[in-house]
Formats: structure tokens, C-alpha cells, sequence
């Protein structure tokens, strides 16, 4: 693909992904946490579901190594992940919980080393300690600053967990069903899940006020903000490495802070902001040796262009 695909793929799951956290903060104002998420995987698996229908050969779940994939990204991806963070953003601000959701590739590794025996190196570790400061200067777990607030940011923070550790089960699995008709089968198996434990919890859908604007959050946050957002970047995964793809993690706080100041009025505490320039630091430790390699390739790149550009002259 072109880097002008690159690029759109990058900046269609930016955007899709940092709005939808706005788009859940407003249908929160009417629609209970975990029906809304219910909601959004309903719409998302039909449309996924009929589009590797159409564009896979092979898109059934045949093996068992399908089965425990689906049933690991549909509990821990799908489920836990969406309850958590539809209940936490009752209590925080859209960009905020954008940025506590970034941990996710920050504590990855944690979850590789103890399930797949991957190497930890002393700069991965301190990466992931700085990730973990990151969250202390975001939450500021005082007594004076424990309020719902930072309850809030805290079960978006175990959402992204939950996330981080579905996805290193995932990898255990080893599915030999695509990532995106896995990705499917997953969503409907969650919305049923979340739709159960929406029962449990006593929401009703007959509690939904069929308004405009609640039925505009709900086929927003199920249609671009996980069906189109969810493609995008399984998409960008495949073209351009999980590398870059990762860096959309850091691109979605700014879509969602400066969407919701400009939707909702919501502001972000200096805080917020230091807390995720720490994490930010902390993952390009991590992820140092292929960022480096990345600059190093974009460099011979330009020098190439260059040269060619002279040659032409």
C-alpha cells in the first residue's frame, strides 16, 4: 500500500477511535453503561460479519485454536474492556479516559512475559515503571483526590488492562481463523455476554429514550467508532507493522481531548497532560529498537527521494 493509504488508515483509526469517546460519553447522559455497550458491538458484529462473509474465502472458526481466540478477545477485549470503560466514563472526562486507556501497549509486555515467557530487558521494565508513573500523575491517588473521578480513570485503566491481557491470550490461542472475522465472531460473542450481564445489573432497554441525539450516539460509537475504527486498524496492522499501528494509542487521547473541549466543553487538567507525556516516554522505551529502526528506514527513504530527485534534474 501507499503511504498515502498508510496514512489514511492511521488517520481514519484516529479519528474514529478518539471520537467514539466522546460519542460514549454523550449517550451515557441517557443510555445505561453496559447496554450502551452491548449496543455498540450488536451493530459492529452484524457489519463485520457480513463484510468477511463477503471478502473471505475462509471465515468460519474451524479449529480449536479459533475457539479459545474468539472466547479470550470476546471476554476480556469485548467484554470486561467495554463494561469497565462505559461504567468509568460516567466519571472522568472523554480525554482523560482516551489517555489512561493509552497503558494498553505499555503494559503489554507485562502480560507476554508472565503467559508467553517472553524476555523482559532492564529498559523494558523501566518503560512499564514509567507507564505506571504516568497513571499516579493522572490519578493522583490521594485521599483528598480519590472522588469519582479518579474511580473513573481507574476502571479505565483496568479496561485497558483487561485489554493487554486478552490480547497476549489471544496470541496464545494461536487462531488460524484472520484477525478480522476473528475480530467479528468475537464482537457478537461479547454483545451477548455484555447483554446478559446488562440484564444481571437491572438496566432496561425500555429505559432509552428514542431521541435523535441517543440514537445518533449509538450508531455512531457502533458504525464508525468500532466497525469502520476496528477495520481501519487491523487494516494498518497489516500494511504498515504493529509497530506504527500502536502509535494510533497516542494519536487517540489528542482526537478525543480536542473533540470533547470542542462538543462538550470538557477541559483537561495539567496533570493529565504530564502524565501522559510519562507514558508516552515510557512506551518509546519499550518499543525503542522499532522506533529506531523506523527512523533509521524513513531516513534511507528521504536520502533515496533525494538523490533521485537530482539524478532527475
Amino acid at each position: 500500500m501507499s503511504s498515502r493509504g498508510t496514512l489514511t488508515l492511521f488517520g481514519a483509526a484516529s479519528v474514529c477511535l478518539g471520537t467514539s469517546f466522546v460519542a460514549i460519553k454523550a449517550g451515557l447522559a441517557t443510555i445505561p453503561p453496559v447496554l450502551f455497550a452491548a449496543f455498540r458491538f450488536d451493530i459492529a458484529a452484524v457489519l463485520l460479519l457480513a463484510f468477511v462473509a463477503v471478502t473471505f474465502d475462509s471465515w468460519l472458526p474451524r479449529t480449536r485454536g479459533d475457539a479459545l481466540g474468539i472466547a479470550a478477545s470476546a471476554v476480556f477485549i469485548v467484554g470486561i474492556n467495554n463494561a469497565l470503560l462505559f461504567v468509568g466514563q460516567q466519571y472522568t472526562a472523554s480525554g482523560a479516559a482516551a489517555i489512561m486507556y493509552s497503558m494498553m501497549p505499555v503494559v503489554s509486555p507485562v502480560f507476554a512475559y508472565l503467559l508467553l515467557g517472553e524476555r523482559l530487558a532492564r529498559w523494558d521494565a523501566a518503560g512499564i515503571l514509567l507507564g505506571l508513573v504516568g497513571v499516579v500523575v493522572i490519578v493522583q491517588p490521594s485521599p483528598d483526590q480519590l472522588g469519582t473521578g479518579a474511580i473513573g480513570q481507574s476502571l479505565v485503566l483496568v479496561a485497558a488492562l483487561s485489554v493487554s491481557f486478552g490480547s497476549v491470550l489471544l496470541q496464545r490461542a494461536r487462531p488460524r481463523l484472520a484477525t478480522l472475522p476473528l475480530s467479528a465472531w468475537s464482537m457478537l460473542v461479547g454483545a451477548l455476554g455484555l447483554h446478559a450481564a446488562s440484564l444481571v445489573l437491572g438496566e432496561s432497554a425500555a429505559t432509552v429514550p428514542l431521541t435523535a441525539e441517543t440514537l445518533a450516539a449509538i450508531i455512531y460509537v457502533g458504525v464508525p467508532g468500532t466497525a469502520v475504527a476496528y477495520g481501519a486498524y487491523f487494516l494498518l496492522i497489516a500494511d504498515a507493522g504493529p509497530v506504527r499501528a500502536n502509535l494510533v494509542a497516542y494519536a487517540v487521547p489528542a482526537v478525543a481531548a480536542v473533540t470533547a473541549w470542542g462538543l462538550l466543553g470538557e477541559q483537561l487538567a495539567a496533570t493529565t497532560l504530564v502524565g501522559f507525556g510519562v507514558i508516552l516516554a515510557g512506551f518509546g522505551l519499550l518499543q525503542r529498537h522499532q522506533l529506531q529502526s523506523e527512523v533509521e528506514r524513513f531516513v534511507t527513504t528521504a536520502e533515496y527521494d533525494a538523490r533521485r530527485f537530482e539524478s532527475d534534474d
